[in-house]
């Protein structure tokens, strides 16, 4: 039986969470919600591990520049001060 992942399970965690936080409502729209909170958090850590080099965050997204940048707006990534990445971020970025 094929086991779930870390990302999975973690997704699965999140959600759960998510849920307990509702105290008993409904929630709506809920896909929308979960899909634009993932594809913000995916970006942001995309752009820090490439130090912001939208050619390559593009690449590895596998999506075309312009996407990303609309993406980038869209999120006000670029505007963050926090997008600065870490020094364990560009020393991962020369392995």
């Amino acid at each position: 039986m094929h086991q779930p992942s870390a990302l999975h399970e973690a997704t699965r965690q999140s959600l759960e969470h998510y849920f307990a936080t509702l105290d008993g409502q409904i929630p709506i729209n809920l896909h929308a919600i979960v899909m634009q909170e993932v594809e913000q958090a995916l970006f942001d850590f995309v752009m820090r591990r490439t130090g912001n080099n939208q050619s390559m965050s593009a690449k590895w997204l596998g999506i075309n520049r312009n996407t990303l940048h609309k993406k980038i707006e869209q999120y006000g990534l670029l505007a963050e001060s926090n997008l600065t990445p870490t020094a364990g971020e560009l020393h991962a970025q020369t392995r």
